[in-house]
């Protein structure tokens, strides 16, 4: 169905004024400039011809119904029309017009029935609000842009029609070309994850750009992206990365957590390429449709100038490269060929008088070396410096390699003396970065890429589970007009997804307490059990460390009073009284669930690293063993619970498990919206982990 958009046999223009001045004439004439090749049908109810076109009353009025209808018209008459494209079997619409759901509840309701209309009648939709839809492959530019992209293989969505103008007339003076720019608009139809389905392996588009300010479809988008980036390339940027969603956050995990959070993580987990800024898309881009995909890390340098070539170096280092060790018949061939005062390990410096013959020599030498997987080239113009011969060089010597290629990248510093290279450079499929620094961080983002390809399926862990006895536990919260759980509840919740907890039991006085921590062992801690009291600690509520009845009994009415003082009201329920856990590792495992991208699992170690720090990582549920095991590396504190300075390792299979039992419970149960395990103490290797403390938040029916 998309080919009735992406590949259409004949357009009907909706809207194709006669008058210069309208959108409809603007992308009518936009169609034909264009040299599109199918028969057009500009829609006007009074015109008789536009652009030397017969001009057709109405889509019902032309004798074969379109593949596509663009709709330039005002808001009110796009449903009618769309109805009629409907009856007369058009398959696709581009609905360039605004006013939908962007301007609020009545135009949202208007979208939504257009939406009815397209879904009815089985057509599909790109838009509303939307710049339009260019694809170079079709030669069809139905879009109101001023200017038509250059041919390329870079695919570009964005959901930003003022962001695809700019980068139309950016593209153009750098010569950047593409394959297909599509303006997604509202997405009422079709979305990004429509447009990553059918671009995935599509023969024209070696890379995928999407500039993005909302995934609504968040699973559905990880699926198709995790399917599609193990074939294809995609880079994204995203904006408005705030905090998702208007509701009160009162967790922990909560507090941390964010659409920011959340975003870094789909990307992370569906192997896309997130670039920060729309400089990195193009450059990560450029890189990706003009050179074969890295095969390893190691880099290494041909430059004509010390200085960039240290630039690069520090980069390289600085972005988990390697510099490459040549061979010694590397080494021996580049001495035999270069003056004495050149540099022939890695960086290969030619000297700064070096004219084209240097470089021929430097950067074969490269190529042909067994320990090199890219080649970064560097020049700097010199008096007596080549500029148009060197370009031209490094061009024929990457095209002449044999399989498997390995990418050649440049760096021209400068620009005024440096044109025609540039555009040597550009014609040729070298891509040129100004600086050092971009040349090597768009060549990290390849390698991160590879090694997103050459990353196996992700195993995913199954435990049998209680699912019963959390349903239970839910069902009698919210029986009592609750959403949050208490500790004795959550404890329930735990306990029946198989996770460690210190033996407890509820006292409802000072001599049922001392009874229950005789017969557990001290020392013991005391906790308030109230579903009215968030934060026990807040108000005085914990005792921790207790050891004799005593203790156990002034700790118990001393912690009664303070809960009853602070807050009258509350449901008082007695005290918990627990075995006081051995001191170890405090962790933090907490969840918060994002409005469109489902539940975002927090991991980090508990106490300043949390609180100061906020050393945590987030990763979304469900979580594969890899990304659980990942996760716990990504932390700064890592190395800490590795083990340093003799101290032995924590246990990490214990923080594993929970990681993975935590990731179950909250797939399984949907209306966890938040939840803390804080702490989560973890013991050496082999002693396992307890969960001492958590808190579980519900869905607001």
């Amino acid at each position: 169905m998309l080919e009735a958009i992406f590949a259409p046999r004949s357009i009907a223009v909706v809207g194709a004024s006669p008058d210069e001045r309208k959108l409809g004439h603007t992308v009518l004439r936009n169609i034909v400039q264009n040299n599109f090749p199918g028969a057009l049908y500009p829609i006007h109810p009074t015109a008789d011809t536009v652009l030397g076109y017969q001009v057709y009353s109405s889509i019902t009025a032309i004798p074969e119904p379109p593949d596509l209808a663009v709709l330039v018209v005002p808001p009110q008459a796009v449903l009618s029309i769309a109805e009629e494209c409907g009856q007369k079997g058009v398959k696709g619409l581009i609905v360039i017009t605004a006013g939908f759901r962007e301007v609020g509840s009545e135009g949202r309701q208007r979208e939504d029935e257009l939406l009815a209309i397209v879904q009815r009648y089985n057509m599909r939709m790109v838009g509303p609000n939307c710049l339009g839809v260019i694809d170079n492959v079709a030669h069809m530019n139905a879009s109101f842009a001023a200017l038509m992209p250059l041919a390329g293989n870079i695919a570009f969505m964005s959901q930003s029609g003022a962001i695809c103008t700019a980068i139309l007339d950016w593209s153009i003076e750098q010569g950047i070309g593409f394959s297909r720019f599509v303006s997604l608009g509202n997405k009422a139809d079709v979305d990004e994850v429509t447009l990553l389905k059918a671009w995935n392996n599509d023969p024209h588009s070696r890379v995928i750009l999407a500039y993005l300010e909302g995934i609504e479809h968040g699973p559905e988008f990880i699926e198709v992206a995790r399917q599609v980036t193990k074939q294809t390339p995609v880079i994204a940027i995203k904006s408005g990365t705030t905090a998702a969603g208007s509701r009160a956050i009162s967790s922990h995990t909560g507090s941390l957590a964010g659409s920011e959070s959340a975003y870094e993580a789909v990307f992370r987990q569906s192997g896309i390429l997130r670039a920060t800024t729309m400089q990195d898309v193009f450059d990560q881009a450029l890189i990706f449709a003009y050179q074969p995909l890295v095969g390893g890390n190691r880099v290494a340098i041909v430059t004509n100038a010390g200085g960039p070539g240290i630039l690069a170096t520090d980069a390289i280092e600085n972005a988990g490269l390697e510099l490459a060790r040549f061979e010694p018949s590397t080494i021996q061939s580049l001495q035999a060929q270069l003056p004495p005062t050149a540099n022939v390990y890695n960086p290969i410096d030619i000297i700064g008088d070096a004219k084209s013959d240097r470089y021929h020599i430097g950067l074969k030498a490269a190529l042909a070396d067994p320990n090199v997987d890219a080649v970064l080239v560097l020049f700097t113009p010199q008096a007596g410096s080549e500029v148009a011969e060197t370009a031209q060089l490094i061009a024929d010597l990457s095209e002449a390699q044999s399989e498997p290629r390995k990418p050649v990248i440049a760096s021209f510093m400068g620009e005024h003396s440096l044109r025609p290279a540039l555009k040597i450079l550009n014609d040729r499929r070298i891509p040129n970065y100004p600086f050092p620094e971009r040349a090597v961080s768009a060549l990290r983002a390849m390698d991160r890429y590879r090694r997103w390809r050459e990353q196996p399926a992700g195993e995913y862990a199954s435990f049998e589970v209680d699912q019963e006895r959390v349903r239970r536990t839910f069902a009698e919260v919210r029986s009592q007009g609750r959403l949050e759980l208490g500790e004795i509840e959550a404890r329930e919740v735990m306990a029946a997804y198989g996770m460690r907890l210190p033996p407890s039991e509820l006292a409802q006085s000072p001599e049922a307490a001392v009874e229950i921590a005789n017969r557990l062992g001290y020392p013991i801690v005391l906790k308030i059990s109230s579903p009215d009291i968030l934060h026990k600690s807040d108000i005085g509520g914990v005792r921790v460390g207790l050891q004799s009845a005593g203790e156990v009994r002034d700790a118990y009415e001393l912690i009664e009073y303070r809960a009853r003082r602070y807050q009258p009201n509350a449901d008082i329920r007695g005290v918990l009284v627990q075995q006081q856990a051995p001191k170890g590792r405090e962790c933090l495992v907490g969840v918060s669930r994002d409005p469109q991208l489902g539940p975002l699992i927090g991991f980090g170690m508990g106490g300043i690293y949390v609180e100061v720090l906020k050393d945590v990582v987030f990763r979304l549920a469900p979580l594969s063993k890899q990304e659980a095991q990942e996760q716990i590396e990504a932390i700064r504190s890592f190395p800490i619970l590795r083990g340093v300075r003799g101290e032995a390792p924590a246990d990490l299979a214990s923080i594993l498990d929970t990681l993975l039992r935590t990731s179950q419970l909250v797939s399984d149960f949907p209306e966890i919206v938040e939840m803390d395990i804080n702490p989560l103490m973890v013991y050496d290797q082999g002693q396992g982990a307890i969960v001492l403390d958590a808190r579980i938040i519900l869905q607001d029916e």
